[in-house]
């Protein structure tokens, strides 16, 4: 299977714990995966197979509930190439110094 990038915002519902501090939660999920990640401001961009990420997600989500979440809204977004793959440093190398 090709490499894909995934980007995906977690919103978690939480009755009183502080938002960050569950996504931080989602966040170490995917620190923990070993696979290649940024971490931006609204999102978090993955790059490897689309089963491995799925699963990162699914996983990501669980972290969020067991914080303290009572429900996570989950956005995703998939760029998928099967011919050649799709790396993040095709997209943003020309921006890095």
């Amino acid at each position: 299977m090709s490499i894909v990038n995934l980007a995906f915002q977690v919103l978690p519902k939480s009755e009183g714990g502080s938002t960050y501090e569950i996504v931080d939660k989602a966040i170490e999920t995917v620190q923990q995966s070993g696979v290649k990640y940024e971490v931006g401001a609204m999102e978090t961009v993955m790059e490897g197979e689309l089963d491995q990420l799925l699963d990162i997600v699914k996983r990501a989500q669980d972290a969020c509930i067991e914080a303290g979440a009572s429900e996570v809204m989950t956005h995703m977004k998939i760029h998928y190439r099967p011919a050649s793959g799709v790396t993040m440093d095709e997209k943003i190398k020309k921006y890095r110094l």
